[in-house]
Protein backbone atom coordinates (compact mmCIF):
# COMPACT_ATOMS: atom_id res chain seq x y z
CA UNK A 1 0.00 0.00 0.00
CA UNK A 2 1.33 3.71 -0.92
CA UNK A 3 2.31 5.56 1.58
CA UNK A 4 0.06 8.27 0.87
CA UNK A 5 -2.84 6.44 0.73
CA UNK A 6 -1.61 4.91 4.42
CA UNK A 7 -1.74 8.52 5.94
CA UNK A 8 -4.89 8.88 4.39
CA UNK A 9 -6.51 6.04 6.30
CA UNK A 10 -4.98 6.29 9.34
CA UNK A 11 -6.11 10.16 9.14
CA UNK A 12 -9.33 9.26 9.03
CA UNK A 13 -9.45 6.46 11.42
CA UNK A 14 -8.20 9.14 13.77
CA UNK A 15 -10.85 11.30 12.89
CA UNK A 16 -13.89 8.71 13.37
CA UNK A 17 -11.87 8.00 16.92
CA UNK A 18 -12.39 11.39 17.96
CA UNK A 19 -15.60 13.05 16.44
CA UNK A 20 -17.60 11.04 19.54
CA UNK A 21 -15.58 13.15 21.85
CA UNK A 22 -15.89 16.03 19.94
CA UNK A 23 -19.55 15.84 19.84
CA UNK A 24 -20.29 14.80 23.63
CA UNK A 25 -17.98 17.38 24.56
CA UNK A 26 -19.71 20.15 22.44
CA UNK A 27 -22.83 19.14 23.26
CA UNK A 28 -25.45 20.17 23.22
CA UNK A 29 -25.78 21.72 19.84
CA UNK A 30 -29.24 21.65 19.26
CA UNK A 31 -32.64 21.32 20.86
CA UNK A 32 -33.20 17.98 23.18
CA UNK A 33 -36.63 16.31 23.33
CA UNK A 34 -37.64 15.00 26.61
CA UNK A 35 -40.50 12.18 26.03
CA UNK A 36 -42.88 11.99 28.81
CA UNK A 37 -44.43 8.88 29.07
CA UNK A 38 -47.97 10.28 30.30
CA UNK A 39 -50.93 12.61 29.68
CA UNK A 40 -50.37 16.43 30.00
CA UNK A 41 -51.48 18.28 32.96
CA UNK A 42 -50.64 15.14 36.15
CA UNK A 43 -47.10 15.63 38.35
CA UNK A 44 -45.32 13.80 35.85
CA UNK A 45 -45.83 16.64 33.15
CA UNK A 46 -45.53 19.01 35.60
CA UNK A 47 -42.16 18.21 36.90
CA UNK A 48 -40.84 17.27 33.24
CA UNK A 49 -41.49 20.90 32.43
CA UNK A 50 -40.63 22.85 35.56
CA UNK A 51 -36.97 20.78 35.17
CA UNK A 52 -37.05 21.06 31.07
CA UNK A 53 -37.04 25.01 31.61
CA UNK A 54 -34.16 24.85 34.26
CA UNK A 55 -31.70 22.68 31.88
CA UNK A 56 -32.09 24.84 28.89
CA UNK A 57 -31.38 27.73 31.04
CA UNK A 58 -28.40 26.31 32.39
CA UNK A 59 -27.51 24.53 28.86
CA UNK A 60 -28.12 27.25 26.33
CA UNK A 61 -30.61 24.63 23.87
CA UNK A 62 -34.11 24.10 24.41
CA UNK A 63 -35.58 21.20 25.95
CA UNK A 64 -39.19 20.19 24.28
CA UNK A 65 -41.57 17.83 25.96
CA UNK A 66 -44.03 15.40 24.22
CA UNK A 67 -46.41 13.80 25.85
CA UNK A 68 -46.78 9.97 24.53
CA UNK A 69 -49.18 8.22 27.36
CA UNK A 70 -50.23 5.03 26.75
CA UNK A 71 -49.91 1.38 28.20
CA UNK A 72 -49.28 2.40 31.88
CA UNK A 73 -46.35 4.39 30.39
CA UNK A 74 -44.24 1.77 28.52
CA UNK A 75 -45.42 3.07 25.37
CA UNK A 76 -43.78 6.17 25.50
CA UNK A 77 -41.10 4.51 27.60
CA UNK A 78 -40.60 2.40 24.44
CA UNK A 79 -39.92 5.04 22.04
CA UNK A 80 -37.25 7.00 24.49
CA UNK A 81 -35.33 3.68 24.77
CA UNK A 82 -35.12 3.25 21.25
CA UNK A 83 -33.96 6.66 20.15
CA UNK A 84 -30.40 7.09 19.18
CA UNK A 85 -27.86 7.29 22.29
CA UNK A 86 -26.42 10.91 21.28
CA UNK A 87 -27.90 13.10 24.27
CA UNK A 88 -31.06 14.80 22.25
CA UNK A 89 -34.17 12.08 23.56
CA UNK A 90 -34.51 11.72 26.99
CA UNK A 91 -37.52 10.01 29.03
CA UNK A 92 -38.72 11.02 32.03
CA UNK A 93 -39.62 8.13 34.04
CA UNK A 94 -41.83 8.17 37.51
CA UNK A 95 -41.79 4.94 40.35
CA UNK A 96 -44.06 3.03 38.19
CA UNK A 97 -41.30 1.95 35.63
CA UNK A 98 -40.07 -0.47 38.47
CA UNK A 99 -43.71 -2.01 39.05
CA UNK A 100 -44.36 -2.14 35.30
CA UNK A 101 -41.61 -5.28 34.83
CA UNK A 102 -43.06 -7.17 37.21
CA UNK A 103 -46.65 -7.25 36.00
CA UNK A 104 -46.32 -6.39 32.14
CA UNK A 105 -44.49 -8.43 29.51
CA UNK A 106 -42.01 -5.30 27.92
CA UNK A 107 -40.38 -4.86 24.75
CA UNK A 108 -37.40 -3.06 26.38
CA UNK A 109 -34.57 -4.42 29.25
CA UNK A 110 -35.87 -1.92 32.16
CA UNK A 111 -32.16 -2.03 33.44
CA UNK A 112 -29.86 -3.23 30.77
CA UNK A 113 -31.20 -0.90 27.99
CA UNK A 114 -31.26 2.44 29.37
CA UNK A 115 -28.42 5.04 30.38
CA UNK A 116 -29.51 6.26 34.04
CA UNK A 117 -29.04 10.27 34.57
CA UNK A 118 -30.56 11.81 37.95
CA UNK A 119 -33.43 10.88 40.14
CA UNK A 120 -35.11 14.42 39.69
CA UNK A 121 -37.78 14.06 42.98
CA UNK A 122 -38.58 11.81 45.69
CA UNK A 123 -42.21 12.16 48.00
CA UNK A 124 -44.57 10.29 49.79
CA UNK A 125 -47.91 8.46 49.99
CA UNK A 126 -50.40 9.70 52.43
CA UNK A 127 -51.92 6.74 54.00
CA UNK A 128 -55.72 8.07 53.53
CA UNK A 129 -58.95 6.78 55.47
CA UNK A 130 -62.53 8.29 55.07
CA UNK A 131 -63.53 9.53 58.85
CA UNK A 132 -66.36 7.64 58.99
CA UNK A 133 -64.39 4.50 59.03
CA UNK A 134 -63.06 5.19 62.52
CA UNK A 135 -59.55 4.75 62.35
CA UNK A 136 -57.57 7.70 64.39
CA UNK A 137 -54.11 5.74 63.54
CA UNK A 138 -52.39 2.86 61.50
CA UNK A 139 -52.75 0.57 63.93
CA UNK A 140 -56.34 1.15 64.18
CA UNK A 141 -56.84 0.52 60.52
CA UNK A 142 -54.85 -2.82 60.86
CA UNK A 143 -56.62 -4.19 63.85
CA UNK A 144 -60.10 -3.28 61.75
CA UNK A 145 -58.72 -4.90 58.99
CA UNK A 146 -57.84 -7.81 60.51
CA UNK A 147 -61.40 -7.79 62.64
CA UNK A 148 -63.48 -7.94 59.60
CA UNK A 149 -61.27 -9.58 57.16
CA UNK A 150 -62.18 -8.62 53.20
CA UNK A 151 -64.91 -6.10 54.49
CA UNK A 152 -62.36 -2.85 54.05
CA UNK A 153 -62.27 -1.43 50.65
CA UNK A 154 -59.43 0.08 49.09
CA UNK A 155 -59.11 2.70 46.06
CA UNK A 156 -56.85 2.55 43.81
CA UNK A 157 -55.46 4.82 40.37
CA UNK A 158 -55.14 1.64 38.62
CA UNK A 159 -54.62 -2.24 38.21
CA UNK A 160 -50.91 -2.49 38.78
CA UNK A 161 -49.80 0.95 39.71
CA UNK A 162 -47.69 2.33 42.15
CA UNK A 163 -50.51 2.89 44.71
CA UNK A 164 -52.05 -0.32 44.07
CA UNK A 165 -48.24 -1.97 44.95
CA UNK A 166 -47.82 -0.18 48.05
CA UNK A 167 -51.01 -0.90 49.19
CA UNK A 168 -50.54 -4.75 48.49
CA UNK A 169 -46.89 -4.56 50.03
CA UNK A 170 -48.94 -2.69 53.14
CA UNK A 171 -51.29 -5.58 53.05
CA UNK A 172 -48.63 -8.06 53.11
CA UNK A 173 -46.58 -6.72 56.31
CA UNK A 174 -49.35 -5.96 58.05
CA UNK A 175 -50.96 -9.77 57.69
CA UNK A 176 -54.58 -8.16 56.42
CA UNK A 177 -56.30 -8.33 53.16
CA UNK A 178 -58.33 -5.48 52.13
CA UNK A 179 -60.41 -5.33 49.16
CA UNK A 180 -58.83 -3.66 46.05
CA UNK A 181 -61.13 -1.03 44.17
CA UNK A 182 -59.60 -0.17 40.92
CA UNK A 183 -60.21 3.35 39.03
CA UNK A 184 -59.22 4.76 35.91
CA UNK A 185 -56.92 7.69 37.27
CA UNK A 186 -56.37 9.06 40.65
CA UNK A 187 -59.30 11.63 40.62
CA UNK A 188 -62.58 9.00 40.62
CA UNK A 189 -60.29 6.68 43.25
CA UNK A 190 -60.12 10.06 45.45
CA UNK A 191 -63.81 11.65 44.68
CA UNK A 192 -65.34 7.42 45.42
CA UNK A 193 -62.87 7.44 49.30
CA UNK A 194 -64.03 11.45 49.57
CA UNK A 195 -67.93 10.04 49.18
CA UNK A 196 -67.16 7.36 51.35
CA UNK A 197 -67.61 4.47 48.10
CA UNK A 198 -63.61 3.11 49.49
CA UNK A 199 -62.78 3.31 52.80
CA UNK A 200 -58.74 3.97 52.03
CA UNK A 201 -56.46 5.48 49.41
CA UNK A 202 -53.10 6.20 49.21
CA UNK A 203 -52.33 9.24 47.80
CA UNK A 204 -49.79 11.69 46.70
CA UNK A 205 -49.03 14.81 48.85
CA UNK A 206 -50.16 17.20 46.33
CA UNK A 207 -53.66 15.48 45.89
CA UNK A 208 -54.23 14.50 49.37
CA UNK A 209 -52.84 17.81 51.45
CA UNK A 210 -55.97 20.16 51.21
CA UNK A 211 -58.29 17.20 51.88
CA UNK A 212 -56.43 16.41 55.00
CA UNK A 213 -56.36 20.16 56.00
CA UNK A 214 -59.79 20.69 55.37
CA UNK A 215 -60.59 17.01 57.74
CA UNK A 216 -62.59 15.49 54.51
CA UNK A 217 -60.02 12.61 54.78
CA UNK A 218 -57.78 11.51 57.49
CA UNK A 219 -54.05 11.19 56.89
CA UNK A 220 -53.01 8.20 59.38
CA UNK A 221 -48.84 8.10 57.67
CA UNK A 222 -46.39 8.68 55.24
CA UNK A 223 -44.94 5.91 53.36
CA UNK A 224 -41.57 6.86 53.22
CA UNK A 225 -39.16 6.91 55.72
CA UNK A 226 -39.16 10.39 56.67
CA UNK A 227 -42.32 12.25 57.76
CA UNK A 228 -43.56 15.24 55.44
CA UNK A 229 -42.65 18.72 56.45
CA UNK A 230 -46.41 19.53 55.66
CA UNK A 231 -47.70 17.05 58.20
CA UNK A 232 -45.04 17.31 60.83
CA UNK A 233 -47.49 15.13 63.54
CA UNK A 234 -48.21 12.05 61.11
CA UNK A 235 -45.97 9.00 61.64
CA UNK A 236 -44.40 7.33 58.81
CA UNK A 237 -45.84 3.82 58.02
CA UNK A 238 -42.89 2.65 59.89
CA UNK A 239 -42.88 4.33 62.97
CA UNK A 240 -46.64 3.25 62.82
CA UNK A 241 -45.68 -0.14 63.68
CA UNK A 242 -44.46 -1.60 60.22
CA UNK A 243 -40.58 -1.34 60.89
CA UNK A 244 -38.80 -1.55 57.07
CA UNK A 245 -42.40 -0.54 55.06
CA UNK A 246 -41.01 2.35 52.32
CA UNK A 247 -42.59 3.18 49.44
CA UNK A 248 -41.67 6.53 47.57
CA UNK A 249 -43.08 8.51 44.44
CA UNK A 250 -40.09 9.74 42.66
CA UNK A 251 -39.50 10.87 38.88
CA UNK A 252 -36.11 10.94 37.07
CA UNK A 253 -34.40 11.38 33.37
CA UNK A 254 -33.11 8.37 31.49
CA UNK A 255 -31.78 7.79 27.99
CA UNK A 256 -31.07 5.08 25.60
CA UNK A 257 -28.09 2.83 26.40
CA UNK A 258 -24.79 3.65 25.49
CA UNK A 259 -25.33 7.52 25.76
CA UNK A 260 -21.28 8.77 26.46
CA UNK A 261 -20.44 9.50 29.67
CA UNK A 262 -19.66 12.94 28.93
CA UNK A 263 -23.05 14.14 28.01
CA UNK A 264 -24.86 11.97 30.83
CA UNK A 265 -22.38 13.78 33.04
CA UNK A 266 -23.17 17.21 32.05
CA UNK A 267 -27.12 16.66 32.03
CA UNK A 268 -27.01 15.38 35.61
CA UNK A 269 -24.62 18.20 36.91
CA UNK A 270 -26.50 20.27 35.51
CA UNK A 271 -30.15 18.74 37.06
CA UNK A 272 -27.74 18.52 40.08
CA UNK A 273 -27.23 22.07 40.22
CA UNK A 274 -30.72 22.97 39.93
CA UNK A 275 -32.33 20.58 42.78
CA UNK A 276 -30.23 22.20 44.91
CA UNK A 277 -31.73 26.07 44.46
CA UNK A 278 -33.94 27.15 47.45
CA UNK A 279 -36.95 27.79 44.82
CA UNK A 280 -36.75 24.58 43.15
CA UNK A 281 -37.63 22.74 46.40
CA UNK A 282 -40.59 25.54 46.68
CA UNK A 283 -41.71 24.65 43.23
CA UNK A 284 -41.24 20.68 43.90
CA UNK A 285 -43.13 21.06 47.48
CA UNK A 286 -46.81 22.22 45.11
CA UNK A 287 -46.48 19.04 44.25
CA UNK A 288 -45.74 17.19 47.44
CA UNK A 289 -42.11 16.39 46.45
CA UNK A 290 -38.79 17.19 47.09
CA UNK A 291 -35.69 17.50 45.09
CA UNK A 292 -33.54 13.73 45.40
CA UNK A 293 -30.45 14.92 43.15
CA UNK A 294 -27.51 12.44 42.95
CA UNK A 295 -25.10 9.94 40.53
CA UNK A 296 -26.46 7.98 37.65
CA UNK A 297 -25.15 4.44 39.86
CA UNK A 298 -27.47 6.04 42.81
CA UNK A 299 -30.60 6.38 40.13
CA UNK A 300 -29.66 2.66 38.57
CA UNK A 301 -29.41 1.10 42.15
CA UNK A 302 -32.78 2.51 42.74
CA UNK A 303 -34.36 1.51 39.74
CA UNK A 304 -32.59 -1.99 40.46
CA UNK A 305 -33.31 -2.73 44.31
CA UNK A 306 -37.57 -1.66 43.04
CA UNK A 307 -37.74 -3.75 39.95
CA UNK A 308 -36.11 -7.22 42.14
CA UNK A 309 -38.89 -5.84 45.41
CA UNK A 310 -41.88 -5.75 42.62
CA UNK A 311 -41.20 -8.71 40.47
CA UNK A 312 -40.73 -10.97 44.41
CA UNK A 313 -44.29 -9.65 44.95
CA UNK A 314 -45.45 -10.66 41.51
CA UNK A 315 -43.72 -13.79 41.71
CA UNK A 316 -45.97 -14.49 45.62
CA UNK A 317 -49.46 -13.74 43.62
CA UNK A 318 -49.52 -10.63 45.47
CA UNK A 319 -49.84 -7.91 42.68
CA UNK A 320 -50.44 -8.81 39.09
CA UNK A 321 -51.98 -7.04 36.17
CA UNK A 322 -55.37 -7.48 35.03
Amino acid sequence: MPLQTLRRLLAAATLLAIAPTVSAQDYPTKPIRVIVPFAPGGGSDFIARFMAQRLSGLLGKPFVIENKPGAGGNLGTEQGVRAAADGYTLTLIASSYTVNPAIHKLNFDPVNEVTPIIQLSRGPLLVLVNPSLGASTLQDLIAMAKKKPGEIMYASSGQGSIIHAATELFNLKAGIKMIHVPYRGTGPALTDTLAGQTQVFFSSAATALPHVQSGTLKALAVTTAKRLPALPNVPTVAEAGLPGYEVALWHGLIAPKGLPRTIVDKINKAANESLTLKDTAEKLATDGVAPAGGTPEQFMATIRKEIDLWKKLAADGVIKAE
